[in-house]
């Protein structure tokens, strides 16, 4: 992600990522800000189009544009509960740098914790995606609260919330589809948890500020159906030295220059 390119009044900004390829409208100084960890989301979906992608909580809809940006033929379902939240996203896909893929991506208003007939009324249909990418809420409730409603609104963890997104995500995708998501690491038995039979072949990969640092993020990719063992992954080093220069396998998974593909197969060992 770039700085700010412009500022509209004095709420919002326009906020270049993938060096320009796309553009995303953010609150300024309030409300959830995307910027590595979504880009570094988006980068788990490998594939080539036609296929349909499902971003649960998409905010103003980094990961789900970033997707869209680096893949041709995909069609992208921002979901997001936030009915401010959903019209910067709306906002997002109205500017002219985004022309090229506002065709490809449709905003849903819903709250990803649906079930049932509430779920298909909003719009989730049952398994119709290849792929469901999120970022869910990460502070847990011992954490600091911040100030700001939409902020709070945007990264206050709940109990169970890994097993109502999942379950959702297992219920809207394909059999053999992916489900991908980035995390905090105290996260990882609740989300292999909530996994449960829904998905395996979870491979996981933490993410190290520095060599010798402890992980601040993980990358989580699950296959739905999929009876295969779990895989800790080799993890990723963001900066291999002092500076604040990214390694050149991150920084090309910041800017869409590539995926980051697992290391199996998914659909080949599904049900």
């Amino acid at each position: 992600m770039t700085t700010a390119q412009e500022e509209v009044a004095v709420v919002q900004t326009i906020d270049a990522f993938h060096r320009g390829r796309f553009h995303i409208v953010q609150p300024k100084g309030g409300g959830h800000r995307s910027g590595m960890d979504a880009m570094l989301l988006a980068s788990l979906v490998v594939g080539e189009g036609p296929m349909r992608v499902a971003d649960l909580g998409a905010g103003a809809g980094a990961a789900g544009l970033a997707v869209a940006s680096r893949i041709e033929g995909v069609h992208v379902l921002l979901v997001e509960r936030s009915p401010v939240m959903a019209d910067y996203a709306r906002k997002s896909l109205a500017l002219p740098e985004n022309g090229r893929l506002a065709g490809r991506i449709e905003v849903v208003e819903a709250d990803v914790t649906l079930t049932g007939r509430a779920r298909l009324a909003a719009g989730l249909e049952d398994e119709v995606q290849d792929h469901v990418v999120m970022n869910p809420p990460f502070n847990d409730a011992s954490d600091r609260r911040t100030p700001d409603a939409l902020k709070a609104e945007a990264h206050a963890m709940q109990d169970g919330l890994f097993e109502q997104w999942i379950r959702t995500a297992g219920a809207i995708m394909k059999p053999g589809g992916q489900l991908s998501l980035i995390a905090r690491p105290e996260s990882v038995a609740a989300i292999i948890d909530a996994c449960g039979r829904r998905f395996g072949g979870i491979e996981i990969t933490a993410l190290h500020p520095r060599p010798g640092e402890s992980a601040v993020r993980i990358l989580v990719t699950a296959i739905k159906g999929s009876r295969a063992r779990l895989t800790m992954r080799a993890p990723l080093v963001m900066h291999e030295d002092d500076s604040h220069r990214f390694s050149a396998v991150v920084d090309d998974l910041n800017n869409g220059r590539t995926g980051y593909a697992r290391l199996t197969a998914g659909r080949q060992r599904a049900r």
